[in-house]
């Protein structure tokens, strides 16, 4: 088990948005499905989130993978209703392929070099002698698509949205905000340590695969009219990002995937929290259903806002330096064709965003009466305890946003940690010697 600054980092986001999810859970989450295990799964979940972080074995990163996978697929078929039911066998079948590639894959590194010690891993690679290219290349290419399954990249990200909107918000904004963040923690961590002599072809596949997920993405969420797949689209979009910064492969580019990360576990969880807030007052999710949001309820209409902006980049709000990191590395890098990819779905989740806030908070309400209207005192008081996850969190993402140095700092630190590797290596075979 070892730590940097970017596994810390990672941690550090996983554990906020756990204690956030916990929060809402206790009254946002009905008592039979808490008395079936939910906080027990929540907390192995958080254990194998925190496993895949801490690992420096190859072999032992694939079993915290499938810790989390059974736990993702325990919560998201807990209730046992016919979409859970079929969105999670749409999960778990899909990375049980995923976990096929990841297990040849190592089978293959192992026999070529005897070894799965990930620092180990990197000094054999970097000494280059008697290196089979090919067949390192080929278990490269079983990673990136493992993992891009998990992480949910183009071509392989349509589970996501039929997966993460069918259970309870309180299972989904943990699942969504963070599990496929894990996986691209893994690809960047991997494409640094270990699979770094084939770049003149995978860093443009990755280009590809990260302008393309991108917009992908994108369209799809401005196509929905259910506020849960709107967000799990973008949580595909925002994917695209992420990869980007591995794709041009620069420290600024890496540090804006880092910190983007960050950004995006803390404010993507708070979305999906707030969705549950206007779920509870109108008890759905359609947005031809909803609307007046705004005039009943306007401190949950101003969560979302804040949050919404964020996501979309405004400045100075987190998700703008993210985004502002990545241009200005792609365009040293000379990459501009990605960098206006990047740009332009930028004002897309902007407009899709904004087809939210017209059409939950902002159009006048239905002629059907409210639901929200039918409410007893006590479920006012308990929806009004779900608001408190979601200010700990704005509050979260309003300090990485207007006080981003200190962040961007670390991010950097972990970018250079990442590309330098002699203080990882050297620690982590030290002392083993």
């Amino acid at each position: 088990m070892v730590a940097d600054t970017f596994s810390a980092l990672v941690l550090l986001a996983a554990a906020l948005v756990g204690l956030a999810v916990f929060l809402f859970s206790v009254y946002g989450l009905d008592k039979s499905r808490q008395r079936y295990g939910y906080f027990p799964l929540m907390l192995f979940l958080q254990v194998g989130v925190g496993g895949v972080c801490l690992t420096g074995d190859l072999f032992n990163l694939y079993v915290w993978f499938e810790v989390i996978l059974i736990c993702c697929f325990a919560l998201l078929s807990l209730g046992g209703t016919k979409p859970q039911l079929e969105g999670a066998l749409k999960y778990v079948t899909i990375n049980f392929i995923a976990s096929g590639l990841l297990l040849t894959g190592i089978g293959v590194v192992y026999s070529l070099f005897g070894a799965l010690n990930l620092a180990e891993l990197a000094l054999i690679v970097r000494e280059g002698t008697h290196l089979n290219l090919p067949l390192l290349s080929m278990a490269s290419v079983f990673f990136l698509t493992g993992f891009g399954i998990k992480a949910a990249i183009f071509p392989m990200f349509f589970w996501l949205p039929a997966s993460y909107h069918t259970s309870p918000i309180a299972i989904s904004a943990f699942i969504a905000g963070l599990i496929t963040k894990v996986g691209i923690y893994t690809l960047i961590r991997l494409f640094t340590l270990v699979f770094i002599t084939d770049q003149t072809f995978m860093m443009p596949l990755m280009a590809i695969l990260s302008g393309a997920t991108m917009v992908v993405g994108v369209i799809g969420a401005a196509a929905q009219n259910d506020f849960r797949r709107i967000l799990s689209f973008h949580i595909i979009s925002q994917i695209g990002y992420m990869l980007m910064g591995l794709a041009i492969y620069t420290p600024l580019a890496i540090a804006g995937s880092i910190f983007f990360i960050i950004h995006n576990i803390l404010v993507k969880t708070n979305l999906f929290l707030v969705s549950g807030v206007v779920a509870q007052y109108h008890r759905t999710f359609q947005l031809p259903r909803l609307g007046g949001v705004y005039l009943q309820q306007p401190f949950i209409a101003l969560l979302f806002f804040v949050s919404a902006l964020s996501l979309a980049g405004t400045p100075p709000l987190s998700g703008f330096w993210g985004k502002f990191m990545l241009a200005k590395a792609g365009f040293e890098a000379g990459n501009y064709l990605l960098v206006t990819t990047s740009l332009g779905v930028s004002l897309v989740t902007l407009f899709s965003m904004t087809k939210i806030w017209n059409e939950v908070f902002w159009k006048s309400k239905p002629r059907k009466p409210s639901t929200s209207i039918l409410l007893t005192q006590s479920d006012r008081l308990r929806i009004a305890l779900l608001y408190v996850p979601v200010v700990f969190l704005l509050c979260c993402i309003l300090a990485i946003g207007v006080y981003a140095g200190p962040l961007i700092e670390l991010a950097m630190r972990a970018s250079q940690d990442l590309l330098h590797i002699e203080t990882y290596t050297d620690t982590v075979l030290g002392k083993a010697r």
